[in-house]
């Protein structure tokens, strides 16, 4: 379980790396109509933003290993406080200034994130139907037919829309990861449905938190993901997938939960990533998502 608590303080402390690196790419990169995949190939061109999928990936990791040991719930609240590490990152990399409020949104993700732990028991997963697994599957499919459409929406409902969906599509990658079959192996994976789902999502969500950042204010995009991304899962794995905090420590996981998903929305508006110097001269910056 120890080992589980730090893959996961580890992932949030990747996203957060990721998210500054990414945010230098994107200042430069021209934006799209629709739902566009030129978006991420003209990201691709910057090696930050390269660099930034590169901590991605590691991240990924961490969190996988957390998500074989800990509840969802545990895992999810934690990588949400890659925002704060954000903030942080940004003040230091970037000399932007850190208000009162921020430290304190910062300090409120903190104390979320001690009770949680202090709450989590060892994960005892409930064995799942092959059903679930081609259930993972069908639900990427059917968040690529929705956002299509969604991805035509202009302005702040635009923003607001795909951060929803950016967020549902972390939510079917959290919840694959979980239910892959141990040991996994690579012919495991390519015959299992989850996993294609968990690829697919994971895409989606890329995209469209990408496209939601070009239609809106930070804040507005990164809201319902951080949100969703966090509550979607934790409900799955408490009604579906036998997660439990330890025994008459339920009331405090609750509150932890509670405290971190908050303490994370009031740092939202930190994915903007906004110098002094540009933020005096109306220039914005956006960050792609955590994956």
């Amino acid at each position: 379980m120890i080992l589980g608590l730090i893959g996961a303080f580890g992932s949030a402390l990747c996203y957060g790396i990721a998210s500054v690196l990414q945010a230098l790419a994107a200042r430069q990169t021209a934006a799209v109509d629709g739902l566009d995949v030129r978006l991420m190939l003209r990201l691709s061109q910057s090696w930050r933003y390269l660099l930034g999928l590169a901590i991605d990936g590691a991240a990924f990791l961490l969190s996988l290993a957390a998500l074989r040991t800990l509840p969802l719930f545990v895992v999810q609240s934690v990588v949400a406080s890659f925002l704060a590490v954000t903030a942080v990152l940004s003040a230091v990399v970037l000399k932007t200034a850190l208000p009162r409020v921020d430290k304190i949104g910062i300090a409120v993700v903190v104390v979320g994130l001690i009770l949680v732990g202090l709450s989590a028991a060892e994960d005892a997963p409930v064995p799942v139907a092959r059903s679930v697994s081609w259930g993972m599957l069908a639900a990427a499919v059917v968040l690529l037919v929705v956002a299509v459409p969604l991805a035509r929406l202009k302005g702040r409902a635009g923003a607001a829309a795909l951060g929803g969906m950016a967020g549902l599509g972390f939510s079917v990658v959290a919840v694959a990861t979980r239910i892959l079959p141990g040991p996994l192996t690579i012919g495991g994976l390519l015959t299992d449905p989850a996993a294609y789902g968990l690829v697919l999502s994971g895409a989606l969500a890329l995209l469209t938190y990408s496209t939601a950042m070009q239609r809106g204010s930070v804040t507005m995009a990164t809201a319902p993901l951080v949100v969703l991304e966090t509550v979607v899962p934790a409900g799955v794995g408490l009604l579906l997938l036998g997660d439990r905090p330890r025994p008459g420590w339920g009331w405090v996981a609750a509150a932890g939960f509670v405290i971190a998903v908050l303490g994370a929305l009031s740092l939202a508006r930190h994915g903007e990533l906004q110098p002094a110097a540009e933020s005096r001269a109306g220039r914005t910056t956006t960050v792609p998502p955590p994956g």
